[in-house]
């Protein structure tokens, strides 16, 4: 053991260990964090922090949206996003609708195979409303120049 000293032996002898950081480069990280501190604070108050406008996510009103779809227009991935509906059934209702035409109101989903009165009914909130079928202009009627 003659060529290592004691630990207390070389802190005597002047062997300091480095700090991670110089004085100067310490400073600079202090300025640094002070200015995104101050950069912070003036987020907080232009953001109306102050006059209590910030939103508390654990306080905010819920939103809801509402997702709606025109049977006679959708396609089917936007269908198959109906309750009880998967990409089958989807694919069928576009089927039925080029094959049969334009589905008058909702109860001509019925004619498709697969939906019965009670899948129906559980899809009825995700439809738009149909219009009425008096108000509705019959565009094959028309005769040209009128």
């Amino acid at each position: 053991m003659s060529g290592s000293q004691p630990r207390n032996q070389k802190a005597a002898n002047g062997d300091r260990r480095r700090p991670l950081l110089r004085e100067a480069d310490q400073a600079a990280v202090a300025v640094l964090v002070l200015l995104a501190l101050a950069g912070m604070g003036i987020y907080w108050a232009v953001q109306g922090g102050p006059r209590g406008e910030l939103i508390e996510i654990d306080r905010a009103e819920p939103l809801v949206a509402r997702f709606q779809i025109d049977v006679n227009r959708a396609e089917w991935p936007e269908l198959a996003q109906l309750p009880l509906v998967g990409e089958v059934l989807a694919r069928r209702i576009v089927d039925s609708r080029r094959q049969d035409g334009a589905f008058a109101d909702h109860d001509d989903l019925l004619r498709v195979n697969g939906i019965g009165p009670r899948t129906l009914e559980r899809m009825k909130p995700f439809l738009l409303p149909m219009p009425d079928q008096d108000a509705v202009a019959d565009v094959n009627a028309l005769e040209p120049g009128t």
